[in-house]
């Protein structure tokens, strides 16, 4: 019944958007480049972003709203930066039927234009640390886009903090970093390697990138979120500078952390398999879909319908609001109302059937495993999150083991290549080389970076396999999206 997914082994990016087409995610908007984001994909990023916000505002932050138009010049004021963004950039150049005296720029980020801000709002000591997020839509104009991947219009939220002191900003990038690997392990069942990005990696005008990096079903790397030390580069640049307490005036130190629906493909290259979207239960649009079945229509509307919603409403008390939804699509074919389901991602599927009815039972079937079997109406209200736990854990590890077991260890540059080249995956080695190693490695491999250095292995230290210097840090190489 698959026939709509093309096979993961036979055409993985055509996989990859077959499985978003069939399970109802996103579509290709008129503007090449941008898509429409379906409600099924929506809610799915409704779920996700409610749990970023929510440890946000644990964490102190708050959100405002930024202008998406930047005056061009704001940008140039910052020179590292408009250089990294500057082949990405829509430039709005006429309004209102007239050519503009400043060209604006469709917001690629908004370090610039908060910056700006900040120079207004702080003065003093006092008006420190300055810690704001928001929800965003952002443009960079794609050459070769991708649903999700790379779009030329996404959304994402942007943290942009300013702080008195350096130590208060590197506090400030980690714990950020912490949140993101928090938040993709524990509710999207992504398996993170936290680290700090090379020279040739950081982010156009920081001091220090770091990033949570995860591997993908076909052992390429995605970077999943990243969180910028920006130092005072900003800050000079737009004069957010305060009095301190003891009267001398300075810059501010400021940081920048984002993440985006880029996300959405991430849980659809870990996860999903050749019927279609896999999703964790945590941040499923719904986590069980009970599905009355008869073909005695009197006795499905007057018997197994209203239990069907009682359970339903039952499930919903303990796991949250439209959780669990009952299938009503009594025009359809049991198999195809059970493979719709299936190609979204639904976890859980509880099956209520003639026999089901009499022996007061729900026939369940995960989409994890195809574990099926039968569950208790007296039950049901323990074991089915109890179930839904068990799928999340699952994912999380079936997900880390894949990366595991696609992580190799090399000894030598040309072990390296030929591991990057042959096999693809994580490789592991020692580097110390400059932004111009870093290109001629991406060159001879066919595309590999160095994806981090992982801080949980920062003491680790060799010989670096491509310029021979010694104490050089463990790397992680990678080809990546």
């Amino acid at each position: 019944m698959a026939r709509n997914i093309t096979p993961r082994e036979q055409d993985y990016s055509q996989w990859y958007q077959d499985v978003i087409k069939a399970a109802e995610l996103a579509d290709y908007a008129p503007v090449r480049g941008c898509m429409v984001i379906r409600p099924t994909g929506y809610a799915l990023w409704e779920n996700i972003q409610q749990h970023f916000d929510r440890r946000f505002k644990e964490t102190g932050h708050v959100n405002a709203y930024f202008p998406v138009l930047i005056p061009i010049s704001f940008l140039e004021k910052e020179a590292q930066h408009v250089e990294g963004f500057a082949p990405e950039c829509a430039v709005v150049t006429h309004a209102g039927g007239e050519e503009l005296e400043e060209p604006l720029v469709v917001r690629p980020t908004s370090e610039t234009v908060i910056g700006h801000m900040y120079s207004k709002w702080v003065q003093s000591w006092r008006d420190l640390p300055v810690l704001i997020n928001q929800w965003a839509n952002v443009m960079r104009w794609e050459k070769r886009p991708r649903l999700f991947l790379r779009t030329s219009e996404f959304l994402w939220q942007e943290g942009h903090t300013a702080h008195a002191t350096a130590e208060e900003a590197m506090e400030e990038t980690l714990l950020m970093l912490e949140v993101y690997r928090e938040i993709m392990e524990e509710k999207l069942a992504l398996p993170v390697l936290p680290g700090e990005k090379s020279e040739g990696e950081r982010f156009p005008g920081a001091d220090r990138t770091f990033t949570c990096e995860t591997m993908m079903s076909d052992t390429k790397a995605l970077q999943a979120g990243t969180s910028h030390f920006l130092g005072q580069n900003f800050a000079k640049a737009f004069d957010i500078s305060f009095q301190s307490q003891e009267g001398s005036l300075e810059y501010a130190w400021t940081t920048s952390w984002g993440v985006s629906t880029r996300l959405i493909g991430a849980l659809v290259m870990t996860h999903s398999d050749n019927d279609g979207l896999i999703l964790p239960p945590r941040v499923a649009p719904v986590q069980a879909v009970i599905m009355p079945i008869s073909t005695d229509e009197r006795r499905r509307d007057e018997e197994m319908l209203p239990l069907a919603k009682h359970v339903a409403e039952m499930l919903n008390k303990v796991l949250g609001p439209r959780a669990v939804m009952v299938d009503t699509q009594f025009h359809m074919r049991p198999g195809d109302r059970f493979f719709s389901h299936l190609q979204k991602g639904v976890p859980l599927r509880l099956e209520l059937g003639e026999r089901e009815l009499q022996d007061k039972t729900f026939r369940f079937v995960r989409r994890d495993s195809g574990e099926k079997g039968f569950l208790s109406l007296e039950n049901l209200s323990t074991e089915v999150p109890k179930m839904l736990e068990e799928i999340q854990c699952q994912l999380y590890t079936r997900a880390l083991d894949f990366r595991k077991s696609h992580t190799l260890r090399a000894s030598s540059f040309d072990e390296m290549k030929a591991m990057l080249t042959e096999k693809g995956g994580f490789v592991e080695a020692f580097f110390a080389g400059s932004p111009e190693d870093e290109k001629t490695i991406k060159e001879v491999t066919g595309g590999a970076t160095v994806r981090c250095f992982p801080l949980a292995r920062k003491d680790e230290r060799g010989t670096c396999l491509f310029t021979g210097k010694k104490d050089a840090s463990l790397a992680i190489f990678a080809k990546s999206y």
